[in-house]
């Protein structure tokens, strides 16, 4: 079993960065793949952004290429979602999820855990 928290969110102008943070409280975060989602208001869930094991590999969301970056650190058993210029679009609960694995996936259907989730809003 793995606890996911994340933190970092709030209220943030268009244009200005925010630092999201995903602790986990399991010792074998290395083994896990670990991917962003996030939910807007009456929209689905939809991926943001994913990491490998290592942290070697990433993938983004088009929507957030070149703005958004995922990093981790496995020795503090935590995940990063870099988000620098920030859209009102942007403004969603954003979620950590993390699956068995070390190949990440967009699915979020195929992630075994996730956090509580964090609001980020941008306001225009």
């Amino acid at each position: 079993q793995v606890q996911l928290v994340e933190s970092g969110g709030g209220l943030v102008q268009a244009g200005g960065s925010l630092r999201l943070s995903c602790a986990a409280s399991s010792g074998t975060f290395s083994s896990y793949a670990v991917a962003w989602f996030r939910q807007a208001p009456g929209k689905e869930r939809e991926f943001v952004a994913a990491i490998n094991w290592s942290g070697s590999s990433t993938y983004y969301a088009d929507s957030v290429k070149g703005r958004f970056a995922i990093s981790r650190d496995n020795a503090r058993d935590t995940a990063y979602l870099q988000m620098n210029s920030l859209k009102p679009e942007d403004t969603a609960v954003y979620y950590c999820a993390a699956k068995s694995g070390v190949v990440y996936t967009t699915q979020a259907r195929r992630y075994n855990y996730w956090g509580q989730g964090t609001q980020v809003t941008v306001s225009s």
